[in-house]
């Protein structure tokens, strides 16, 4: 028979004996003030990213000219910049060069819908049939294009998704799927172009707007995560606030062993256990708020009915009996169960288990085996 490695019987006692106290404790003020939020640590599909800069573009195929096909000048101008058109609308009239009275006039009209980005004509302005008079775009999908660098072009394919965020919108996350990727690359600079078509119904993305690509290269399951934002302290030591799970507004200080990360998330290594809940915001706020603003006893106290010494420690028969009298010394054995709380007795009794299987398996062991 196999017998148990003395190492359970250390993990009892670390388990036992060895629980982080929390480090810092407020009150419901200061929590309300530092506007505090949490997340827990949970096991998900990790995406691995590659990180790029870019610009969004007019979708090709999405850009048209209007010009006159006679030379004259401009007899009407009926459209702006920024102006909405649809297909077939009057932008312009243009008086012929013919003679007449009055001259003969031509239509000219919105080839496609869109937005009027440039109108180059003014009424009275001479112009000829190589003039490029109005521009329009179409903006209901715009292109996105990265200049990713070059290392990371064998990890690129079409159909990779992709999460996009612009400067003039920080709080929104465009996902598009990966079109193309340039022919050539741009030797100068290191990068490989990479198009995403992103649809765009609310016409909030325009062209010439600066983004940031997060490229989704992989996918891996059951990936310890927690937030980016809830990871604070140098590259060395790196740690987050964990929000206790036995007392109010506590919270521990938890060294943490990161992995990958992405946009969102970071991968926990070490350190931390599936339902944490972490601090993503105001966690920064926490190291400068000392101790707290409630002690260790009265947190416990409050949470669990009786007094506590001043280091959060059960208190003794004889302490009990110093403070409050033989009389309430009775009633809290009874209601408490003397020093031992809920959780202490439940490890102690495991331990207790493993060590009567630790003895019999080295009883059995010792009896003569037969030949």
């Amino acid at each position: 028979m196999k017998r148990p490695s003395l190492l359970l019987l250390c993990l009892c006692a670390t388990a036992l004996f060895g629980a982080d106290t929390p480090d810092l404790i407020l009150d419901d003020a200061a929590v309300s003030n530092l506007n505090l939020e949490f997340a827990e640590a949970e096991e998900t599909v990790f995406e691995e990213t590659v990180f790029s800069l870019g610009a969004i573009e007019v979708l090709p195929g999405k850009r048209a000219v209007v010009s006159s096909r006679i030379p004259g000048r401009a007899f009407s101008v009926l459209v702006i910049p920024h102006q909405e058109v649809e297909t077939g609308d009057e932008v312009a009239w243009i008086e012929s060069r013919q003679p007449g009275d009055p001259p003969p006039v031509v239509k000219l009209e919105a080839p496609i819908a869109g937005f009027i980005s440039k109108v180059n004509l003014a009424q009275g302005q001479p112009v000829s049939p190589e003039d490029e008079l109005i521009e329009i775009v179409d903006l209901d999908t715009v292109e996105a294009v990265a200049n990713v660098p070059q290392h990371f072009a064998a990890r690129l394919q079409s159909g990779l998704k992709a999460h996009i965020r612009v400067q003039a919108l920080p709080d929104r996350v465009f996902d598009a799927t990966l079109a193309h990727l340039a022919i050539e690359a741009d030797a100068a600079a290191g990068t490989l172009e990479a198009a995403f078509h992103v649809a765009n119904p609310d016409h909030l993305l325009r062209p010439g707007m600066k983004a940031e690509f997060n490229i989704v290269v992989n996918r891996r399951e059951n990936v310890l995560s927690i937030p980016r934002s809830a990871v604070q302290g140098d590259p060395a030591q790196r740690f987050v606030y964990v929000k206790d799970y036995d007392l109010k507004n506590a919270f521990v200080k938890a060294p943490v062993v990161l992995g990958a990360q992405n946009d969102r998330f970071v991968e926990v290594l070490n350190g931390l256990l599936p339902g944490d809940e972490v601090v993503t915001r105001g966690g920064y706020a926490l190291a400068f708020a000392g101790k707290g603003s409630v002690s260790l006893k009265e947190a416990m106290d409050a949470a669990h009915g009786h007094p506590h010494n001043e280091d959060g420690t059960e208190m003794t028969k004889e302490q009990l009996a110093a403070n409050h009298g033989d009389h309430e010394h009775g009633d809290h054995d009874s209601a408490e169960g003397g020093r031992w709380n809920t959780l202490t007795t439940f490890f102690a009794g495991t331990c207790g288990l493993l060590l009567v299987l630790l003895i019999i398996a080295a009883v059995k062991g010792r009896e003569p085996r037969p030949c």
